[in-house]
């Protein structure tokens, strides 16, 4: 006898039996997936088959088995602690995406985190009285446990920030001899002022919160700054407690500074770039008409600028009438022309400097490089460029010491005199990733500038200290510690 062919009600049920009504549903004319949320072709079994097996259920399951596992760690944890675990998760994640803890506040949003998670959301308050503290010191922890015995670079710099206050962030990273290391913000002061006594008291305040139980002065191996006169002070002061440390001042302000040399040498092109920048600033028709003119064009300071420039009429603004009068200057073109084919290296390279995962020998590579371009270079203002670089560069004593420990790196046999006495051959073998940058430091105050926006003027320091922190080290995971 032929068999029965079932009928859909029947049909669908069998599914949800064999399956599990965890997994399928129906109202009676479609097979629901409610792992994946959406409908099922259910005419052929074999097509059921193939949706269970797709990767994106597989991964649907997983994911549900975890937070399965979670809520149910969660549930055993309030038994035996006072603080919520989802608060605690919550408060870094917010915390770690520089969202502010007020937006736990609109409605809308603890609508969305309660129907999506299950959970009883707490405010605002909740969160920066019980948990910002608990999760400062969670991360300082992590910090500590990563870095243990490693061997550490150190980089301090200071800006001014909105307020007016002195701010310094200091940055660490490990120094490993087989791969690139970890890089960690560590801390964020005020100071009263900047100089080197107050940079000195706040590299060892630092590295006291490092190592709490007593600073490992011989892990300590490089310090990266600026060029200021304090900080090269500072790092000649330090190196009475750190004798293994080397003192490098960034080698992309180096360059920075050549290139500062190249535009105070040609004031022709200078002045008129300054200008037609103003020409565009908070003008809207005049940036419409640039964009019409040159389509494929950014906005200036692109040199290709000056049939655009002598379409403006003067009367309108002071920068036009100006622009207009240095582009009219002889040989304007021709000095244009003389940068772009010989120091577009120094942008180019300033820019590779400021690459994260990058080795010694490559780094000083790139500084090489410059400084075979700039010696090419004749007449009396190259010669000057070329000089200023020279200068600069000599003045970097620890550079180089670093250039030795990239040829004895290479196998080359280099006289090691000039190294830290108690510099021992094996903490050289730890430098084969140092940075010769402090770019590092500097994106933590981009960091810092975007946390501190013009509706959060009233934080105080300690508290930026504590989100900045968080923040920045939000990708520390606990299996690297």
């Amino acid at each position: 006898m032929p068999k029965e062919k079932k009928s859909q009600i029947s049909r669908l049920k069998s599914f949800i039996l064999e399956f599990g009504d965890n997994v399928f549903s129906t109202d009676g004319r479609v097979l629901f997936c409610k792992i994946c949320e959406i409908k099922v072709e259910y005419e052929r079994r074999s097509s059921v088959i193939q949706h269970i097996q797709t990767v994106k259920h597989v991964k649907m399951i997983k994911r549900k088995e975890m937070f399965n596992t979670r809520t149910q760690t969660m549930i055993t944890q309030t038994h035996t602690t006072k603080k919520s675990t989802f608060n605690m998760d919550l408060c870094k994640a917010l915390l770690s995406a520089n969202i502010p803890l007020n937006k736990l506040s609109n409605q809308v949003f603890r609508n969305f985190l309660e129907s999506y998670t299950g959970k009883e959301i707490p405010y605002e308050t909740t969160l920066r009285k019980g948990y910002i503290d608990d999760c400062f010191i969670e991360t300082m922890q992590k910090i500590r446990e990563y870095i243990s015995d490693h061997k550490i670079w150190i980089s301090i710099d200071e800006t001014i920030d909105a307020e007016g206050r002195f701010i310094a962030n200091v940055i660490i990273g490990t120094l490993e001899a087989e791969q690139f290391g970890k890089i960690f913000l560590l801390n964020t002061e005020e100071l009263e002022k900047a100089n080197y006594s107050t940079v000195s008291k706040l590299f060892d305040k630092s590295l006291s919160i490092l190592w709490p139980d007593g600073i490992k002065h011989d892990n300590v191996l490089l310090f990266l700054s600026d060029a200021a006169p304090y900080m090269v002070k500072c790092g000649q002061t330090l190196n009475a407690l750190y004798s293994k440390m080397i003192h490098v001042t960034c080698t992309a302000h180096g360059l920075h500074r050549v290139a500062e040399q190249v535009r105070s040498q040609y004031e022709s092109v200078d002045q008129p770039i300054s200008n037609i920048k103003k020409i565009f600033r908070k003008a809207p028709s005049r940036m419409l008409l640039f964009k019409t003119e040159a389509p494929d064009l950014p906005l200036p300071p692109e040199p290709i600028i000056f049939n655009i420039v002598n379409k403006l009429e003067s009367e309108d603004a002071l920068s036009i009438k100006n622009a207009k009068k240095y582009l009219a200057t002889p040989h304007i073109k021709n000095d244009l022309v003389y940068i772009k084919s010989n120091f577009s290296s120094l942008t180019t390279s300033i820019t590779k400097l400021q690459t994260e995962r990058i080795s010694l020998a490559d780094s000083i590579e790139i500084i090489d490089n410059v400084s075979v371009a700039m010696k090419r270079l004749t007449g009396t203002t190259g010669k000057n460029i070329c000089t200023k670089m020279e200068n600069i560069f000599k003045k970097n004593v620890g550079l180089a010491m670093l250039k030795k420990i990239k040829n004895i790196l290479n196998g080359e046999l280099i006289d090691i005199n000039d190294l830290p006495e108690d510099l021992d051959i094996n903490d050289l073998t730890y430098f084969k990733y140092a940075p010769i940058t402090s770019v590092n430091v500097e994106r933590s105050f981009s960091a810092y500038k975007t946390l501190l926006t013009n509706n959060r003027r009233s934080f105080k320091v300690e508290n930026i200290k504590k989100h900045l922190i968080i923040q920045c080290n939000a990708s520390i995971k606990d299996a690297e510690c």
